[in-house]
Formats: structure tokens, C-alpha cells, sequence
């Protein structure tokens, strides 16, 4: 039975851990040590919950690798640590956020992100690496405004 915890999260000091959890998931990893790149682990009572990361250095940042750890989805777990990350960038003058997905767009619809054309994308989110070469042409490029 789960049992609602706070959740806290931390920045990730080796990235290991999130390439092996990216790996299992399916999602891209092979740019994770390049510059301008910010990684974080959710921990509930003590326990790894999931990892994100968060690319970019102006107002305008890419959320990517967001896992949650598989035993916990549906628990409110991704919806807890989405509002940490968002805090946390607007706090830090982030406006907004965007993303490529294949697997979460209702996740993140319901979550206040809109479908977008990636023709609207910032230029320096269709500069990254997510959108020229890693995630597919397919993935649904999502964006929302944090302020």
C-alpha cells in the first residue's frame, strides 16, 4: 500500500544511476555530460522516487529525462516532482518549459503543457540535441509558460 510521503529533490552528483533508469526506459542518454545540462533525483522518505534533468540557460529551458521510478506512477509521485522542478526554475527566472515526448504527452497535458508545432520552439530548444537528433521526429513537442 502506498503511503503518501513529502518529496524532496536533490541534484544528482553521478549521473549512473539515470543513465541506467534512461537506458531501461528507452529514452535518450548519449548527451547527458554535455554543458548546459542540470540533473536532479526526487527522493521519498529517504528513497529514490525518479530523475530529472533540465537543459538550457535562459528563460526558456528543456525539461528531459524525467523518470519516475516504475513501482510508484499513479501514485501522484511525477505530479509531485513536476511542481518541485517547476518551482524550483521559477524561482531561478525560468518563464517557460518545453519538452519532446513519445510516451507522456497526457501525462503532461494534464499537467498544464500544450501540444505545439516545434516550428514555435524557442531557437535555442530546437538547438538542442533532444530536438536535431535524439527524440524522434514524431515525439510531440510540448511547451508551457511557468509565469
Amino acid at each position: 500500500m502506498f503511503v503518501p510521503q513529502s518529496l524532496e529533490i536533490v541534484p544528482l552528483e553521478s549521473l549512473e544511476s539515470l543513465i541506467e533508469s534512461l537506458r531501461i526506459e528507452g529514452l535518450p542518454y548519449d548527451d547527458l555530460y554535455e554543458p548546459e545540462r542540470e540533473f536532479f533525483q526526487f527522493l521519498q522518505g529517504g528513497q529514490l522516487a525518479g530523475y530529472v534533468g533540465v537543459e538550457g540557460l535562459t528563460e526558456d529551458r528543456l525539461l528531459r529525462s524525467f523518470v519516475v521510478d516504475s513501482s510508484l506512477r499513479g501514485t501522484g509521485i511525477g505530479a509531485q516532482a513536476l511542481a518541485l522542478v517547476e518551482a524550483l526554475l521559477v524561482s531561478r527566472g525560468v518563464t517557460s518549459l518545453h519538452l519532446l515526448t513519445t510516451t507522456a504527452a497526457r501525462f503532461f497535458l494534464r499537467h498544464g503543457f500544450a501540444n505545439k508545432e516545434r516550428s514555435a520552439a524557442p531557437p535555442a530548444i530546437q538547438r538542442s540535441q533532444e530536438f536535431l537528433s535524439l527524440c524522434p521526429s514524431t515525439a510531440s513537442y510540448m511547451a508551457k509558460q511557468l509565469t
